[in-house]
C-alpha cells in the first residue's frame, strides 16, 4: 500500500475569484480563460479560444501562470461544478472568468501540476465535491467549501511519475480528437462541394455545376438545383425517429457498466465522448432500448443547442444507450443514405435554420415534429450512395479513433487509483 499524506487544500493553494466582465469587453483583446474552456479541458489549451479586452491592472490581478488550477464556480447541476483545468505554462496578458476560481500554489515540490490535473478530475474527488456542494437554485463552490477540503497525495516524486504517464496517454487522446476534428471538416467540405455548390462528380467524373450541368429553379428554396433533384420535408428521408429515456421514475443512474449517453457526450467532431458518462445497469438499458431501438446505421442527434452534434452509429451499441434529449434517427434507405442524412444534419444551412426554430426557456432545442417538417434537398439515390461510398472511409477512421480514445481514457482513469494505492507501480 502506497503512503498517502493528508493536506488541507487551503494550505497548498490560494483561491481567488475571476474577472467580472461586460459584453462590450468580450470577443477582442487579450487571451481569456472562460467557463467553457475550463469545463471542457483537463489542461488549458496552448491557445486560449476566447478574448477579453482587459487593462494591465486586470491582467496582473487575474493572471494565468504555470501550475494554476481553475475550477468552475457555479452551475445548474453538481456534475458541472468544480470541474478543473490546469495551466502547464504562463499565459502572458491572459485573465480568467468570474465564473471560475483560480487556485495558485503556495508551495513547491508538494503538488505536481500534471498529477493534480488527473487527481481533481478523478471519481474520488468528484464524489468529494458532490458531498460538499451547496445547492440552492444553483450548485456553488466557494471559499468555505475550499477551506475544509482535504487532499490525500503520494509524495512528489511519485506524483511526477504518475502525472507524466497519464499525461502521455492524454496526449494520445487529444491527438485522436484533433484527427477526428479534421476528418469532420473534410466531410463537411465534401458535403458543401457536392450538395451546396452542386459540384458532385457527373457521369464523366467532372464537377456537375462547374461543367455546365443542367440546373432548374426551385421556388421553395428560391435557388437553382440540379435537374432531377427534389425538395421535400426531412420526414420523407426518415424511416423512424425516437429518443432514449429519462431516469426519473424509471431507473437509477450510477449502477452497472452500461454508458448512459446524453447530449453533452455528443461532440462536434461526430464522435461520442465516453469520458465522465453516467452509468446504468443492464435492466435499465433494456428498458431504454425498447424506446430508443438504436442500431448500426442510426444517427444520434443532440436535440438541445448547440445543434449540429451528431453521431452515425457504425457498430452494434451493446454497451451504451441514450437519454431522452438524444434523438435516434433511422434513414429511409429507399430515399437516401445514412451518411447523406448525417452530413445534412451537421451542415451549416440546416444547423442555422434548426437553431432559429428552437424553443425552450432554459435549454433551447428542436422538437421532433419541427425537425421532420424541415425542408431539405434530396438528391437522386444513386448520388447519395456515391457520396456514402466516398465518405465511408473517413467515418470509419473516426469510429476507430473514437474507440481507441474510449479505451485509453478507461485505462488512464483505472491507472490513477491503482498507482496511488500501490497496486500498480511504474518501473524506474
Amino acid at each position: 500500500m502506497s503512503r498517502l499524506d493528508e493536506y488541507s487544500f487551503s494550505d497548498l493553494y490560494n483561491i481567488t475569484s475571476g474577472l467580472s466582465s461586460t459584453k462590450d469587453q468580450s470577443g477582442h483583446g487579450a487571451p481569456f480563460v472562460s467557463f467553457g474552456t475550463v469545463f471542457n479541458n483537463i489542461f488549458l489549451p496552448d491557445e486560449l479560444p476566447d478574448l477579453m479586452d482587459t487593462s494591465e491592472k486586470e491582467q496582473e490581478t487575474y493572471s494565468v501562470k504555470k501550475g494554476d488550477i481553475f475550477l468552475t464556480r457555479t452551475s445548474e447541476t453538481v456534475d458541472e461544478l468544480a470541474m478543473s483545468s490546469v495551466s502547464l505554462t504562463d499565459y502572458p496578458k491572459a485573465t480568467y472568468s468570474g465564473f471560475v476560481k483560480r487556485l495558485r500554489p503556495k508551495t513547491t515540490n508538494i503538488t505536481y501540476d500534471r498529477f493534480m490535473a488527473f487527481y481533481l478530475r478523478s471519481k474520488y474527488f468528484r464524489k468529494v465535491i458532490e458531498n460538499n456542494t451547496i445547492m440552492t437554485l444553483r450548485a456553488s463552490f466557494n471559499e468555505d467549501i475550499f477551506s475544509f477540503l482535504k487532499l490525500y497525495l503520494p509524495d512528489y516524486s511519485e506524483q511526477v511519475k504518475i502525472g507524466d504517464l497519464l499525461y502521455s496517454i492524454e496526449c494520445k487522446v487529444q491527438n485522436n480528437k484533433k484527427i477526428n476534428d479534421n476528418l469532420q471538416q473534410q466531410l463537411r467540405l465534401l458535403y458543401d462541394y457536392w450538395f451546396t455548390q452542386f459540384d458532385f462528380p457527373d457521369e464523366h467524373g467532372n464537377p456537375y455545376c462547374a461543367s455546365g450541368g443542367e440546373m432548374i429553379w426551385n421556388e421553395q428554396l428560391k435557388q437553382r438545383i440540379p435537374v432531377g433533384w427534389t425538395v421535400d420535408h426531412v420526414g420523407k428521408c426518415v424511416e423512424r425517429i425516437a429518443t432514449g429515456l429519462n431516469p426519473r421514475n424509471n431507473f437509477t443512474l450510477g449502477g452497472g457498466a452500461i454508458k448512459y449517453i446524453t447530449v453533452k457526450n455528443l461532440t462536434s467532431s461526430g464522435a461520442i465522448d465516453f469520458s465522465n458518462c453516467d452509468t446504468i445497469d443492464e435492466s435499465a438499458r433494456i428498458m431504454i432500448h425498447r424506446r430508443s431501438d438504436i442500431r448500426t446505421g442510426d444517427i444520434l442527434f443532440a436535440s438541445i443547442a448547440p445543434l449540429g452534434r451528431c453521431h452515425l452509429i457504425q457498430e452494434d451499441p451493446q454497451t451504451w444507450d441514450i437519454n431522452e434529449s438524444v434523438f435516434s434517427i433511422r434513414a429511409n434507405t429507399s430515399a437516401t443514405t445514412s451518411e447523406y442524412l448525417y452530413a445534412f444534419f451537421t451542415g451549416e444551412s440546416f444547423v442555422k435554420s434548426a437553431t432559429n426554430s428552437s424553443t425552450g426557456s432554459i435549454f433551447k432545442g428542436i422538437r421532433i415534429n419541427t425537425l421532420l417538417d424541415s425542408k431539405m434537398i434530396i438528391p437522386p439515390l444513386e448520388v447519395a450512395e456515391r457520396f456514402s461510398d466516398t465518405v465511408r472511409n473517413l467515418m470509419s477512421v473516426n469510429s476507430v479513433n473514437m474507440h481507441e480514445t474510449e479505451c485509453l481514457t478507461a485505462i488512464r482513469d483505472w491507472l490513477l487509483p491503482m498507482l496511488m494505492n500501490g497496486q500498480a507501480t511504474i518501473a524506474d
